[in-house]
């Protein structure tokens, strides 16, 4: 068998040959417009390729994808590891111009064909189960670093407020030992990951084996590199992978699992926010009132 092509451009020459005239045509489509392949949908791709949405998806499994969102990923990740940041950034800078208003145009329009990608990606089932794994752990741990670990400092502090058992891991380098340490039996790690597997990445998947913790992986394009490591895997994107990474489609995921979350377990919750508003009005010696939702039980 021959070896797999290691790049996009090589699984076309590659694959062009034993192509249909349609599948040949979509295939350049793909190479011209990488972009769009990234964020569009089959549909909107199809329109674009002025062609059906099931030769597109056909055309993706011809250059031996197990279907579009697999090649999306294999894609996102050849373009995130070819190009720095800083020129992420100048390319960014290309698009919008000197203009605040076409900036906030063309940012909001990447952020709403993320959040698209997201709700198209991720199936119900496979979100909640995400959300029972969350509640069923003895602790949720949650892994970023970077921009990530804001993120994952939210998502920590907003679990606490549930009344759930939750810490952040988002320290890097030699104090990522302390983090490590902390593990224990009964933990789901959330693991927010981008781009490439880390040092202090496989450090940790290394020891969620072997402690065999739970373990649920939010990416945009290490879920084929990482499936086999992990229990489950939420794709999520972070915006064009040629532009400025952008974190908007992992906080609307985080925050429907938050929602998932109270719809499940919805006293408790309450219950909890209670306490929190109550002790917050002893603190400021008056009422502090954090929006709590009703109980209709």
């Amino acid at each position: 068998m021959p070896p797999t092509p290691s790049t996009f451009d090589e699984r076309i020459a590659n694959s062009i040959e034993r192509m249909s005239p349609a599948e040949r045509r979509v295939a350049v489509f793909f190479q011209e417009n990488r972009e769009q392949v990234l964020i569009a949908s089959a549909a909107a791709l199809a329109a674009k390729a002025n062609t059906s949405d099931a030769t597109i998806v056909r055309t993706a499994r011809a250059l031996g994808f197990a279907g579009l969102d697999d090649l999306r990923r294999a894609l996102a990740s050849e373009l995130r590891d070819s190009i720095s940041p800083a020129d992420r950034l100048a390319r960014t800078l290309d698009e919008v111009g000197s203009s605040p208003a076409v900036a906030f145009d063309v940012t909001m329009e990447i952020h709403r064909q993320s959040l698209e990608s997201v709700c198209r990606s991720i199936k119900p089932e496979d979100f909640e189960k995400a959300v029972r794994s969350m509640i069923e752990a003895q602790r949720v741990l949650v892994f970023g670093l970077g921009p990530s670990s804001a993120i994952a400092t939210y998502l920590v502090l907003q679990l606490k407020r549930f009344g759930l058992d939750a810490a952040s891991l988002t320290n890097s380098g030699l104090l990522f030992a302390d983090d490590l340490r902390t593990l224990r039996k009964g933990d789901l790690v959330v693991i927010l990951a981008y781009g490439r597997v880390y040092e202090e990445l496989a450090l940790l998947l290394s020891e969620i084996k072997r402690q065999r913790l739970g373990s649920l992986l939010l990416t945009d394009t290490l879920a084929a590199k990482l499936r086999q490591q992990v229990d489950q895997v939420l794709p999520v994107a972070r915006g064009r992978a040629d532009m400025l990474s952008m974190h908007t489609a992992t906080l609307g995921l985080i925050e429907a699992l938050l929602v998932g979350i109270a719809t499940q377990r919805p006293t408790e919750t309450v219950a909890s926010l209670k306490t929190l508003n109550d002790l917050r009005k002893k603190l400021a010696g008056k009422a502090v009132n954090l929006p709590v939702p009703k109980d209709d039980g």
